[in-house]
């Protein structure tokens, strides 16, 4: 169970991204096109998945839940920012920051898990393909969409709760637009090295751990790819990896930038862009990147588009 300290605080104050009236008009119509188009675009993709058979496959299981967790991830933190930027109202309350910090970590070690587990796919189906469909049978796609769901659970349940138990004695000022840890730990009166040593341990474990499988994964591809006689089928074959190489770059990018560069170059300015990027821009862009770089994730939705514009004779 999370550990609570509501004696000192009961409530922060999200600072956001800019303090002026015109500023924040322009960002909530902007954020909320962009949170729409989010929302659609991946139950878009979602719901071709399940009604086209064509896209029944392993590859597309793991892109639906991709989506649904692109949903849920930009949910966690684009709500709360649009009903502040529109109401003025930048209060969050102590249990409230606790709960978005939780599940925008949680969503983060899913996510690096499912791009791991589509890379293995690719790897499985490029490098050994006459036992692709042997290999990665049902079973085997939901146990690995489970554990990508489940596994970051625990530990960012336990990280959460250390950074709520301890004091907030200073400002209730997060210069952010969301709960996330580093603003967080600015406004702790104790020591915080053990919190900041065990977010380097999490981002290793569900960051770099899972970026390690998926560099394993595409130099055996590519290895396989370069053996390849035909200019036409590595061609055809690295499309079938080229959207996920992007998605995996935005990810990665802007995770490495956010998690990983020193103290020293840190500032508040690129913090705020890259983490705008990060939680905003990549979930919306993922469901267009797969959508127009996927030869059968395209012909799918002429398919179903063309169901619905013409009606059946019969």
């Amino acid at each position: 169970m999370m550990i609570l300290n509501q004696t000192a605080i009961t409530e922060f104050i999200l600072l956001g991204l800019s303090t002026t009236p015109e500023w924040q008009i322009l960002l909530f119509v902007a954020v909320l096109a962009i949170y729409m188009v989010t929302v659609v675009g991946n139950l878009l993709i979602i719901l071709v998945t399940l009604v086209d058979p064509a896209l029944h496959t392993s590859m597309y299981f793991f892109l639906s839940n991709l989506s649904a967790l692109e949903v849920s991830y930009t949910s966690v933190t684009v709500p709360k920012m649009l009903v502040s930027l529109i109401s003025g109202d930048k209060r969050i309350s102590f249990a409230g920051c606790a709960i978005q910090m939780c599940f925008f970590l949680c969503f983060g070690s899913t996510e690096s898990s499912f791009l791991a587990a589509m890379a293995y796919d690719r790897y499985v189906a490029i490098c050994n393909p006459l036992h692709y469909s042997l290999i990665m049978n049902k079973k085997l796609c939901v146990l690995l969409a489970a554990t990508s769901w489940t596994i970051g659970i625990p530990a960012q349940v336990l990280q959460t709760s250390l950074v709520f138990i301890l004091p907030f004695c200073s400002s209730k000022e997060i210069n952010h637009f969301f709960c996330d840890p580093a603003p967080l730990l600015m406004l702790a009166c104790a020591d915080t090295s053990m919190n900041k040593t065990l977010t380097y341990i999490m981002v290793m474990l569900f960051g770099m751990v899972p970026f390690a499988l998926i560099l394993f994964s595409y130099t055996q591809i590519i290895t396989t790819i370069l053996k390849m006689p035909s200019a036409e089928g590595k061609r055809k074959t690295f499309s079938t990896c080229s959207s996920h190489l992007i998605v995996v770059a935005l990810f990665y990018g802007s995770g490495i930038i956010l998690y990983l560069q020193p103290q020293s170059t840190s500032s508040v300015v690129l913090d705020g862009l890259v983490s705008i990027q990060y939680c905003i821009l990549t979930p919306m862009l993922n469901p267009l990147i797969y959508s127009l770089k996927n030869k059968e994730v395209k012909t799918a939705l002429r398919r179903q588009l063309g169901r619905k514009n013409y009606p059946n004779p019969m």
